[in-house]
């Protein structure tokens, strides 16, 4: 629904929601997040954290491409509390103000586009959970109020009150860090450099990921996950043997290393030296350092298996497995030219 933007029906809703008790608004406020959490709510395809001043910024970035920073570290970054006190959190928005913009003394400094743009939005994490957070550009616009509002103060009073100190010294550095930030990506962007940079992350990564020296082979994939994975394809496991179809290769490529990290199974590819016969010589496994790569195998396979039990076949499993441990050459675009190449011997392993 999109909401009125004329400033008399915002200034009737404000003055409606003054006139209500303060048990009322929260009934009203809590039936309309509930209805909100009933619905068709958009789910978060990235998340990540930055720091930000000194702040550890949790963001997203929806289906739809809205980037959001959550509630918590919202207000963290505003010198808030990473909790509202009761009646004063995401539930309280019947005046179309968030808790952080409630105060009287900050209402002058806060025009009706900005009204418009501090509703919360209700998502879903990659696991699955239930999230609130704002749009990311927020950020700054409300950082502004609480810095218009101290340079008011100290034209009128020459003091800024002692209680919002801290939430204006917070906005005071969090702009400070923007304009920091925002200065560094014109100039990477003019220069170039903000093609390369992933470029450079990506070796870092690769580098700690991929061993020079082959390590010996020890089992590394739990029996369970085989076990699982037959299943999930309708098929009987084998309790004498440990053959597999071939394209189990194809499956644990695209299950597992491809959810390792970003161009892992290309290197690994790469690194492991083929057969005569074109098969890989090696376990794709006996490649990662013993440092970073194999405990993060491990720790992928754990969770991987987790997710197969709860699933009813393989399609279903997939589905769950794309939301918690996506593709990272699916989501993570980089700026290479490495080619892919298919193994046809199955031995993905």
């Amino acid at each position: 629904m999109v909401k009125d933007k004329r400033p008399d029906r915002v200034a009737a809703g404000k003055a409606r929601a003054h006139a209500l008790t303060p048990k009322r608004r929260a009934e009203i406020a809590r039936t309309a997040a509930e209805t909100r959490w009933a619905g068709n709510l958009p789910i978060a395809r990235y998340e990540g954290q930055f720091p930000l001043g000194g702040t550890p910024i949790a963001c997203a970035v929806l289906q739809n491409g809205t980037r959001i920073i959550t509630q918590s570290t919202f207000m963290l970054a505003l010198g808030r509390s990473r909790t509202p006190k009761a009646g004063t959190g995401v539930l309280s928005t019947v005046d179309e103000l968030p808790f952080f913009l409630q105060a009287e003394v900050l209402k002058p400094f806060i025009s009706s586009d900005l009204v418009q743009s501090t509703t919360p939005i209700f998502y879903r994490t990659k696991s699955g959970g239930r999230a609130v957070g704002y749009d990311a550009r927020l950020l700054p616009l409300v950082a502004e109020v609480y810095l218009r509002f101290r340079d008011q103060q100290l034209k009128d009073n020459g003091e800024i009150p002692t209680r919002y100190g801290r939430m204006i010294a917070a906005a005071d550095i969090l702009i400070r860090s923007l304009a920091n930030v925002g200065i560094i990506a014109l100039v990477d962007e003019a220069t170039g450099f903000q093609r390369d940079r992933a470029t450079d992350a990506l070796a870092t990564i690769l580098e700690a990921f991929i061993a020079k020296e082959l390590r010996p082979w020890v089992r590394t994939f739990p029996q369970e996950f085989y076990e699982q994975l037959f299943r999930l394809r309708g098929l009987e496991f084998p309790k004498d043997t440990v053959k597999r179809p071939q394209y189990f290769g194809h499956l644990t490529n695209d299950i597992v290393y491809r959810r390792l990290a970003p161009y892992v199974l290309n290197e690994l590819r790469k690194a492991t030296p083929r057969r005569p016969d074109g098969r890989l010589k090696d376990a794709l496994f006996q490649r990662l350092t013993d440092d970073i790569g194999h405990p993060k195998l491990r720790e992928l396979l754990v969770s991987e298996i987790t997710i197969m039990k709860l699933s009813d076949a393989y399609g279903d499993f997939i589905e769950k497995l794309d939301r918690v441990h996506p593709r990272y050459d699916e989501t993570l675009p980089l700026p290479l030219s490495m080619p892919i190449v298919e193994d046809d011997s199955g031995k993905g392993l």
